[in-house]
């Protein structure tokens, strides 16, 4: 069985990478997308395609609008999607990504620290796993592909 996955969420840190690197070294049958990590270039992907806009408002809707054509794409062809929320940025494109994929009946996994789990208390509801860490995801989705529990 392969497994289509969408990683989503916080773009500063690496784990992506983890969750990527460690379904490699356990042998899963993982295809993996996300959005544009390049900060810079996802903020300013509109007006450098579409042209440069004098009112910010229009610069940040220019370049969200191009990359929920990704985003929704992305979300769209998944199994599973993985939303991660960050430390230290407010992630509403986030909470919008975690909501999409419940509302078109995805299997949602949601990634935060303790420390958000009552502002996130209704992302959570919607999710079927709840977790901290990559590790935590490539253990579920060992167990999802294989049946294996980790040794």
């Amino acid at each position: 069985m392969t497994l289509n996955v969408y990683l989503s969420g916080e773009i500063h840190t690496d784990w992506r990478d983890e969750i990527m690197e460690g379904c490699k070294a356990a042998g899963l049958d993982i295809a993996f997308s996300m959005p544009v990590t390049d900060h810079a270039a996802s903020d300013d992907c509109g007006v450098t395609i579409l042209g440069a806009e004098p009112d910010k408002f229009w610069h940040d809707n220019k370049g969200a609008k191009l990359n929920a054509i990704r985003t929704r794409k992305g979300i769209e062809e998944a199994d599973v999607v993985v939303v991660r929320f960050g430390e230290q940025y407010k992630q509403w494109n986030a909470a919008f990504d975690a909501g999409y994929a419940a509302a078109l009946g995805k299997s949602l996994i949601v990634m935060h620290q303790a420390a958000h789990q009552h502002a996130l208390k209704e992302v959570d509801a919607a999710a079927l796993a709840v977790c901290e860490t990559p590790d935590q995801v490539v253990r579920m989705f060992d167990y999802v592909l294989n049946g294996r529990l980790p040794g």
